[in-house]
């Protein structure tokens, strides 16, 4: 794969759509954030992102040289994939999930991730799920070796439960840091479950030609 190739998404609830088209994919701190932001994931975990700090080492675990720390709630997370563990909690509830959504009701926004490097802002990505211990963060300087860092065999993997498979599951969670809010033209698609979802995005004004049904990237 090359890099150039490569597109990170988001997931987020129909109804927020409105406010992204106007204001972009925007931070919670930002001054451009949805107050009226209508939330899918787990509460618990979004909790813990908004204190956990991680380190930044390159791929190099054991460094005791630590490039950087960084707290994962100031930055935006993308996925470099679909139909992630995360989805499933929102559809199903479970954990501190207030609610289950309907796959209706859930879409992805897939941007370029080319773009947004070109922007030349401040990112980080890792190479499996945030929170886990075994999970190392790259800077920018390793923008390059992407490709050859992310597990895109894990990424695209179907199945990730159970025991056997956690490192699986982990590394089907790598995730992609932004530290500020992305204008709207940096989302080149998006996705969602069924005729009914594109049909409400098309009248938010959105040209059919963005918007693809995938039924196969919910559960």
């Amino acid at each position: 794969m090359e890099l150039n190739k490569v597109v990170v998404y988001r997931i987020t609830h129909l109804e927020n759509i409105s406010h992204i088209l106007q204001y972009g994919i925007t931070h919670k701190n930002s001054q451009n954030k949805n107050t009226d932001y209508k939330n899918i994931g787990d509460l618990s975990l979004i909790e813990t992102r908004s204190k956990k700090i991680v380190r930044v080492d390159n791929g190099d675990y054991n460094s005791k040289n630590v490039l950087s720390s960084i707290k994962l709630g100031d930055y935006i997370p993308f996925y470099f994939g679909v139909r992630m563990p995360m989805l499933y909690v929102a559809q199903h509830g479970g954990n501190f999930v207030e609610r289950a959504t309907s796959p209706s009701d859930i879409i992805y926004l897939a941007c370029s991730l080319s773009k947004i490097v070109s922007l030349n802002i401040d990112f980080f990505f890792s190479d499996g799920h945030a929170t886990d211990l075994l999970t190392s963060f790259y800077d920018k300087t390793k923008i390059n070796e992407l490709v050859d860092i992310v597990d895109w065999e894990a990424v695209k993997s179907l199945y990730w439960g159970g025991s056997e498979n956690l490192d699986i599951k982990r590394k089907k969670q790598a995730e992609f840091l932004v530290a500020i809010d992305l204008s709207p033209d940096i989302i080149i698609g998006f996705g969602c479950y069924n005729e009914k979802a594109k049909n409400k995005l098309i009248s938010f004004g959105i040209s059919e030609d963005k918007i693809k049904v995938i039924p196969q990237a919910y559960y």
